[in-house]
């Protein structure tokens, strides 16, 4: 049972925060991981896990953006996928996963290196590698991971967007500078997974930007309350691959009670309310 559904999960000791415009601020995110242990945003691994395991091989090198305190990195390892880099722009985040992962066994080291003037902090753990950096700005170099995730984080970028059909400039720049990031880190034949609340209509016109190369295609998951699994593989697109894709047919929404006062819910709703 995953902490949306247990009411007896620690992210129920956590404030929600009084609108989503809250989620921008990085304070909110510092005190939220000073307090709590553990939430998954939109499911946990078991309701997705047959959807990753079609697009990852074990000896891939895999990145995940905003890891926060989900166990995806954990859950990922025990299913053989061990090159795991974890990032996080929360300094809290990336100290409580360090913790967590050596409470639970794992063997590392400490330690912290300078790039751009910066200093990162790394947790090495076996092959399980945490760092402090910003998804917008990755410092990584060019073509070195086989895999990038995202679960929930871009979300949070649409938060302040406005017209969801016309978002603002600074949403759209945002936006814009993180898949130009992934896409960057990718190697050829590299694939981006993102894992969402945004509905092909409106994830398409980033995803088909002509910077990219990535052919886009997407599974939905869940009960009552669908998100979206979506697919990206750069070097794949061709040149009738937005008119190739078929309009989906969006499912039907019947939430169970656990659903209804999830915070899921809850942040799907303000940011709707929000973007009216």
């Amino acid at each position: 049972m995953d902490t949306a559904q247990n009411p007896d999960s620690d992210h129920k000791k956590t404030d929600l925060p009084s609108s989503a415009s809250a989620y921008l601020d990085p304070n909110y995110w510092n005190r939220r991981f000073s307090n709590e242990e553990h939430y998954e945003w939109f499911k946990d691994y078991s309701h997705f896990r047959h959807l990753m395991q079609s697009h990852i091989k074990p000896n891939s090198s895999v990145l995940e953006l905003g890891c926060g305190n989900s166990q995806l990195c954990e859950e990922l390892y025990k299913d053989g996928i061990t090159d795991i880099t974890c990032i996080d722009l929360s300094s809290v985040a990336v100290e409580r996963m360090k913790e967590r992962l050596l409470s639970k066994g794992y063997e590392g080291v400490f330690c912290g290196y300078f790039l751009n003037s910066f200093c990162f902090l790394v947790t090495s753990l076996s092959e399980i590698k945490v760092l402090e950096a910003d998804m917008l700005d990755l410092p990584f170099s060019n073509e070195c991971f086989d895999v990038v995730i995202e679960k929930g984080t871009m979300d949070v970028l649409f938060v302040d967007s406005g017209d969801p059909w016309n978002p603002q400039p600074t949403t759209i720049s945002k936006v814009m500078a993180m898949l130009e990031g992934v896409h960057k880190v990718l190697k050829p034949n590299g694939i981006f997974i993102s894992i969402t609340f945004g509905q092909p209509h409106f994830r398409k016109p980033f995803f088909h930007n002509a910077k990219f190369t990535w052919s886009v295609e997407w599974s939905t998951f869940g009960d009552g309350f669908h998100y979206f699994f979506y697919i990206l593989r750069k070097g794949r697109r061709s040149l009738d691959d937005e008119d190739s894709i078929e309009k989906i047919q969006m499912p039907s929404i019947s939430l169970y009670h656990e659903e209804l006062e999830g915070e899921d819910y809850i942040f799907r709703t303000n940011i709707e309310e929000l973007n009216s």
